[in-house]
């Protein structure tokens, strides 16, 4: 019989559990999609310091070469067998997968799961995920209740598509606009405009984020704990996530200063051609000529000049995202998966409640 008619069996998966975070997640999240290549070690590893947890990490190869890394933090009181993957809220919690990864790597890895947790929560993180997408459909089809909340919706910017649009982007009018403010902008003192990135982030430029964040709105009407650089904010976590020299280069503000004193940014991570704008923020007492409008209308045109095409806005105010072009997007969730059996059965009789606590 000749050897092209013998059924080639699917190559084996090794699945194994590391105390710790896996050194694996890395080579892992170097073969995962490139909007996900910031699912590094040095992530999950600032995650941990940052806000607490100690973690494992169940590895899945193939043929010897890592296609999936799944790193897990207890959630409550140990013997509920609660996990959560850790990480950031921004852009999204999710985990490694590699690109060529396929069905049989996640039903290697549900067996192993099971028995290591009674449930796992992966989110906030985009419809589509590839990683949650795969690992939905094979929970599913093994018994497993996959229970989701809904989140917030998303905003896309399509800089691409909108600078081919009749009028280009940015619109002639909106650069008119611009200069008119920044003339007036200039009153105060003179206008410094930089980019921050890779070897740059240093605890300096840290704090220059965190002096503009600190006399802004998100100071003025909140307690300031979801501010992004602040010590009192999440600033430990990106200060940690930098000691990763890949996740620096990834890491990007556009800064503008007033007469040397910060004043506004805009702080992005750049996955390929796509841009996640994380926070945007100014001194209000720059309001009346829209600082924070002009550097991100820089920071874009920037972006432009630099290959990237399409830029992630995530959730929240949607007035400003439109007004530059962005449109709704992939809906962002929360998601649930409870191991087969009568963890399983329970879940799906209270799935109405957990859809409730979304937002």
């Amino acid at each position: 019989m000749p050897l092209d008619e013998f059924t080639r069996l699917p190559p084996a998966h090794a699945v194994d559990c590391v105390e710790g975070l896996a050194a694996a997640i890395d080579s892992v999240a170097e073969r995962a999609a490139p909007s996900h290549r910031f699912l590094r070690y040095g992530w999950f590893a600032a995650a941990l310091r940052a806000y607490g947890g100690s973690a494992r990490t169940l590895t899945v190869s193939r043929e010897g070469e890592g296609v999936v890394a799944l790193p897990l933090v207890v959630k409550g009181p140990g013997w509920l067998g609660l996990a959560e993957v850790p990480g950031c809220y921004w852009p999204f919690r999710s985990f490694p997968l590699a690109e060529d990864a396929g069905v049989e790597a996640v039903e290697a890895l549900l067996p192993r799961l099971a028995r290591e947790v009674r449930a796992l929560r992966i989110g906030p993180v985009y419809d589509g995920d590839p990683a949650v997408e795969l690992l939905k459909e094979t929970a599913r089809a093994r018994g497993w209740a996959v229970l989701d909340r809904f989140v917030a919706d998303s905003y896309l910017l399509d800089m691409n598509a909108s600078r081919n649009e009749e009028g280009g982007w940015p619109r002639n009018s909106t650069l008119r606009k611009n200069r008119f403010h920044e003339k007036h902008l200039g009153g105060h003192g003179a206008l410094d405009w930089s980019f921050v990135s890779g070897q740059d982030w240093d605890e300096a430029a840290f704090d220059a984020l965190a002096s503009v964040e600190e006399k802004s709105w998100i100071a003025a009407r909140t307690d300031g704990s979801d501010a992004k650089f602040t010590r009192t904010g999440h600033g430990a976590f990106w200060r940690e996530a930098a000691a990763d020299p890949k996740l620096a280069e990834m890491m990007w503000a556009a800064m503008l200063r007033v007469e040397g004193a910060p004043a506004a940014f805009s702080f992005d991570l750049n996955a390929g051609a796509l841009k996640y704008a994380i926070a945007n923020s100014y001194d209000p007492a720059f309001a009346k000529h829209s600082p924070g409008k002009l550097l991100y209308y820089r920071n874009l045109v920037r972006a432009l000049e630099d290959g990237m095409t399409h830029v992630d806005w995530g959730a929240g105010d949607s007035g400003y995202k439109r007004v530059i072009g962005a449109a709704k997007g992939p809906a962002i969730r929360d998601w649930l998966f409870v191991r087969p059996g009568m963890p399983a059965v329970a879940a799906k009789l209270l799935a109405g409640v957990w859809r409730r606590t979304g937002q």
